[in-house]
């Protein structure tokens, strides 16, 4: 997004020569306490007005630039979310060819999400495609309850090396996993962006859930509820568009280069069961879709031998 500040000498940006008062933006205030004293924390439900106020109009011209920018291909969220109210926009093809590089799967045989069985179910189908890929997978969660559970099930079970979040550092964890070149990594949050393994060391990406931030955040509560007194619906308006910029983000570790190949596995059955669903498909890149295991096998065969 290219958004255009106060173009002409500031217009916009000054009344009467001065700059006009600071914006007080509505915030959230959460607060802890302990034996050593007090922590309270501020944030603002809405970042637009102090973009504008500290940067938009300050300079005559901002490049945003990032690679999930966009749901279903608009930039209307993050535009809403950042106060860009004019200004252009593109989209630029990724200089990967995912039709021919990745395979989208979505098992048959998952369970709801919420389904007691959910954690053994994705151990099970997190088994059944590292048997084809021979290890070399990160497998990201959204929660650690699932992680943990599906660490305990797979440990005694996997002939590959297995590495999980909170055993060392990231930096430590990553260098393991491109070292060994069959390594399993169970990952969080952190390992969901700013994650780079080109190469062989990676071919399968499995996530376990749609990224919905939690409910309980009180800085998200406070943001569902501003929406919803200004008319909004705060599932689809807020929910939604940033679960699906966060899929993205998980489902960029994948292919990190031109040569790169693979497969991402998600185990939500959400994905089809919901008409929301849709949103989160097709803001992906356009992968070849399966839900049949044979399918993903020959893709490997074809790709890895």
């Amino acid at each position: 997004i290219r958004a255009d500040g106060a173009a002409g000498g500031g217009a916009g940006a000054r009344t009467g020569g001065a700059r006009r008062p600071p914006r007080r933006p509505r915030a959230s205030v959460t607060g802890r306490w302990g034996g050593r004293g007090v922590w309270l924390r501020a944030a603002p439900l809405d970042v637009s007005d102090i973009l504008q106020e500290v940067l938009c109009e300050r300079v005559r011209a901002t490049v945003l630039t990032s690679a999930t920018l966009t749901v279903e291909g608009s930039f209307d969220y993050v535009r809403g979310r950042l106060g860009v109210r004019a200004g252009a926009d593109i989209t630029v093809p990724s200089e990967f060819d995912y039709t021919s590089q990745a395979v989208l799967y979505l098992p048959r045989r998952m369970p709801p999400p919420k389904a007691s069985g959910f954690g053994q179910a994705v151990a099970q189908e997190v088994l059944e495609i590292l048997r084809r890929t021979r290890g070399r997978a990160f497998v990201l969660f959204t929660s650690y309850g699932v992680l943990r559970e599906v660490h305990a099930r797979l440990a005694p079970a996997l002939p590959y090396p297995l590495l999980v979040q909170g055993e060392g550092s990231k930096t430590e964890l990553l260098e393991r996993f491109r070292r060994a070149g069959n390594a399993v990594l169970l990952g969080s949050a952190s390992f969901w962006e700013g994650v780079d393994v080109a190469g062989d060391a990676l071919s399968v990406v499995v996530i376990d859930k749609l990224p919905f931030a939690a409910p309980d955040d009180p800085l998200l509560k406070a943001r569902l509820a501003a929406i919803r007194e200004q008319g909004g619906n705060p599932f689809f308006d807020e929910q939604v568009p940033q679960a699906v910029i966060a899929l993205k983000q998980g489902v960029g570790r994948l292919i990190r280069d031109e040569t790169d190949c693979g497969v991402v596995m998600l185990c939500d059955t959400r994905l089809v069961t919901k008409g929301y669903g849709r949103q989160f498909i097709t803001s992906l890149p356009p992968m070849r879709r399966t839900r049949a295991l044979e399918d993903v096998q020959a893709f490997l065969r074809e790709k890895l031998g």
